[in-house]
């Protein structure tokens, strides 16, 4: 069976989540204290892996704000937390049927909820049964014949068939058979009959966080008394489920007079889980764990200086040496920590749900796209995962549709003046939450866009949009003439400024894209032109400035057009008033600078108020529109193409 949707209510900071729908993996993404980490916990008491006692707790976990008004506000007396819908599959209607005939489930899907104050800290199931089917059934499998089955007429429940049964002074062998099948049935009611095949086949929660961290050093002694205590604390938790991966047990290991082979049984089943990390762990594939299984020695801390102790450390290859297992990367721990969970819940619980708290919170950002990738790739087959993150880089962007977003609500009351909460609530609709609640999706977008959008095999770096227009309309109108254009190999991309462009070449550069640059260039950024050239981040000959094409010292991509050129642009994009249509020699004159950008910028200040402000974008769009003004043979418009001619030219060059 599958869970399809989810609703939960009256949890910490959740009033009322509202129903959301839950696929094979579901991503929950929200910023830090939106709720995230109290709908998992929710979802962990319905039915917790056996691995893990959970149960919610209604003086901890009721929302407090309204802890005074319990009854007030639930009159029934309880407090529903998770209500959750489920999706049978072939097999659970078939275990069903096997008991109590066919056709006996009125629908595929049902809800189980639970929540404070239910009898006996029970689930609640809301499923549909046809009581009457499964009694003739039953009536059919003992083969009642007409005169047994007189005692039955007008019952059509499991419990009423048990009354008139027992009711019967001298009931025949086979009405004693039927009685004695019903009431192995919970109740004498087949709904309960059903209930329990279900509940039995109903995945269990399996929950993780990043905290969750194999200790290091474990006193397998301490360990020992501290379990007959009920005191195991998380990382000796993760320990033992990993000795129970492993084959052995604490017992074996602290007894045994053959610890060299559990010992070799340890390192086994570390050295398997190591190689299927680096399967996915692209960070530093010279790790491997070694298992260490000794006396404590004497000048050791308590309690590793006496007993038995298990020191598990990571060797590195390359530097021939050995670390604790704490001393090591977060993530790396957290990675074999939860594989070691993994690996044993395999063995016990096959079908669990997985539910993974922030998971890889302090893996660098391509690890994490590395564990989202074993997500998908190993877990996804044969479990459905639930997870929470605030990481662009867990972000599913190939899977959107499985992503939920999770925003703790606050509206402002303007006729009060106060804040009126709302608690968590979980959308699909990413546009409905705030702006800090879609940075990891706007971030993991961004990336996504970058990588596959704008980057090509040969990608040629402007500084904005508006070089984009102007040298995709400038290379088509050379094209017209048959004359040489930009190669459509090159692919354009704005970078952002001079400031960006040597960290989008280190970000890009090593994934084997051939970069180039056009770049605007002032006074001011010429230090930092040369700086970047001087880092030999870019192959030599591949750092153009727009100065290169146009005799100037400082210039624009602009300044590629003849200024006669760009002043019909300029009155075509703006539609300055009579008396104020822009003219060569005014825009000429209008400051003491080469860049006609900054002649337009001085010379648009002066416009009336109901002109528009000169800003780059603008022109480049009024042209893309308008293409037809370099159609023609003007000396201006011919100028213009001859120039962008020469700058298409140097870079084609590149590609051969």
């Amino acid at each position: 069976m599958k869970l399809i949707k989810v609703r939960v209510q009256n949890y910490r900071s959740v009033e009322d989540s509202e129903t959301f729908e839950i696929g094979e993996l579901t991503c929950l993404v929200g910023k830090n204290e939106a709720g995230k980490t109290a709908i998992l916990s929710a979802l962990r008491a319905l039915r917790p892996s056996k691995s893990q006692d959970f149960e919610i707790d209604e003086t901890i976990d009721y929302p407090r704000r309204f802890s005074t008004r319990f009854d007030e506000r639930h009159p029934s007396g309880e407090a529903e937390v998770i209500r959750t819908w489920w999706k049978l599959d072939a097999a659970d209607i078939a275990a069903v049927e096997e008991r109590f005939g066919p056709s006996v489930l009125k629908s595929d899907c049902f809800q189980v909820h639970y929540g404070f104050r239910y009898d006996d800290g029970g689930r609640t199931w809301v499923i549909e049964v046809d009581e009457a089917k499964c009694l003739e059934f039953l009536s059919s499998k003992h083969a009642l014949d007409a005169t047994d089955r007189n005692a039955l007429h007008n019952v059509y429940g499991g419990q009423e068939a048990e009354k008139a049964l027992t009711g019967l002074s001298a009931p025949s062998t086979k009405q004693a058979a039927l009685l004695e099948d019903i009431k192995k049935v919970r109740k004498s009611r087949f709904t309960l009959g059903v209930i329990d095949i279900l509940a039995a086949r109903q995945p269990r929660f399996f929950f993780t966080s990043h905290f969750e961290r194999m200790a290091g050093m474990v006193s397998l002694n301490q360990l020992q008394e501290d379990r007959e205590q009920n005191k195991v604390g998380v990382g000796d938790k993760i320990f033992l489920s990993f000795l129970e991966y492993a084959g052995t047990t604490l017992e074996e290991l602290i007894g045994s007079d053959r610890r060299e082979a559990l010992k070799a049984k340890c390192e086994a089943a570390s050295n398997e889980i190591t190689e299927e990390i680096f399967q996915f762990w692209s960070q530093n594939n010279a790790l491997e764990v070694v298992i260490e299984i000794d006396s404590g020695k004497p000048n050791d801390c308590p309690p590793f200086n006496s007993g038995v102790v298990a020191d598990i450390r990571i060797r590195n290859t390359n530097h021939k040496a050995t670390l604790p297992l704490s001393e090591r990367s977060a993530g790396f721990v957290w990675f074999f920590s939860f594989l070691a969970q993994f690996k044993q819940l395999k063995k016990t619980e096959s079908n669990a749900i997985i539910l993974l708290d922030e998971p890889g919170l302090t893996l660098h950002g391509k690890a994490q796209g590395d564990l989202l990738r074993y997500i998908v790739e190993r877990l996804l087959p044969d479990h459905q995962v639930i997870f929470t993150t605030h990481s662009p880089f867990m972000v599913p962007m190939d899977r959107l549709s499985d992503v939920r977003i999770v925003e703790d609500v606050v509206h402002f009351n303007p006729r009060t003046g106060r804040r009126d909460l709302k608690g968590t609530k979980v959308h699909s609709d990413v546009l409905e939450v705030s702006d800090d609640t879609l940075f990891p999706l706007q971030g993991a977008l961004g990336y996504e866009v970058t990588q596959s959008m704008f980057i090509g095999a040969h990608t040629l770096l402007v500084e904005g949009p508006s070089d984009i227009l102007y040298l995709q309309t400038l290379s088509q109108a050379l094209r017209k003439r048959n004359r040489e254009g930009l190669d459509r190999r090159w692919t354009l991309c704005p970078s952002g400024g001079i400031d960006k462009i040597a960290p989008f070449v280190r970000l890009f550069g090593g994934n084997h894209i051939n970069i180039a640059v056009l770049s605007d260039v002032a006074n001011s950024d010429k230090k930092k032109i040369e700086a970047v050239k001087k880092e030999q981040i870019l192959k030599a000959g591949h750092f153009f400035t727009a100065a290169d094409f146009v005799d100037q010292q400082e210039a624009d991509v602009e300044d590629l057009f003849d200024p006669e050129l760009f002043t019909e642009i300029l009155n075509g994009t703006y539609k300055p008033p009579a008396g104020k249509v822009v003219t060569k020699a005014a825009l000429l004159a209008a400051a003491e600078t080469e860049r006609i950008v900054k002649k337009s910028e001085a010379l648009f200040k002066l416009m009336p108020p109901d002109v528009a402000e000169f800003d780059h974008f603008a022109p480049a769009r009024w042209l893309l529109d308008n293409q037809q003004v370099l159609d023609g043979d003007a000396p201006a418009v011919l100028a213009t193409l001859d120039k962008a001619e020469k700058v298409f030219a140097a870079f084609n060059a590149l590609l051969s």
